[in-house]
């Protein structure tokens, strides 16, 4: 099954507290933070984060957020890192896997920064089975280095 017509919208006060209740599968605790303290970062961030569900009709199946042009201290590992775009997390609620809302999301997040002009989005991921390295590589990313966190960091070139 395919995601029908998904959609990212603005978490609002009409939507937090359901957006807060998004939870993953088990198995996938360990790769993702859960959305209340992803949205309580964007509180905090407010001129990187980014924050968007995704819906499907009424239903939010999924979280993400992207950052625009941030430097991390932990790329200090990583060769030549450039303040950076791309995504900071990404959630799909454990009975909406594998329907394409990931897939969704990443465009839509990389749509938004060719938007801003960017032309490079970068993700970092934890590594370990289960996780999300395949998905990433899948949609193009490629592994460039581990940061100092022992996550992984890749890049996927968006072009002119």
């Amino acid at each position: 099954m395919t995601a029908s017509h998904p959609r990212l919208e603005k978490v609002t006060p009409d939507n937090v507290i359901a957006a807060c209740r998004l939870e993953v599968a088990p198995e996938q605790r360990k790769f993702v933070s859960p959305v209340a303290q992803s949205l309580a970062e964007a509180y905090v961030h407010p001129e990187v984060a980014w924050p968007r569900l995704i819906c499907d009709g009424e239903r939010i199946v999924g979280f993400v957020m992207a950052f625009f042009d941030v430097s991390f201290d932990y790329d200090a590992g990583v060769p030549d890192a450039p303040p950076r775009s791309g995504l900071w997390r990404l959630a799909v609620a454990a009975g909406e896997q594998g329907r394409g809302y990931g897939r969704f999301a990443v465009g839509a997040v990389n749509e938004e920064i060719r938007r801003r002009g960017g032309r490079r989005s970068t993700v970092t991921w934890h590594p370990g089975e289960g996780g999300p390295e395949e998905f990433y590589l899948r949609l193009g990313y490629r592994k460039r280095g581990l940061t100092e966190d022992g996550e992984y960091l890749g890049d996927l070139d968006l072009g002119a």
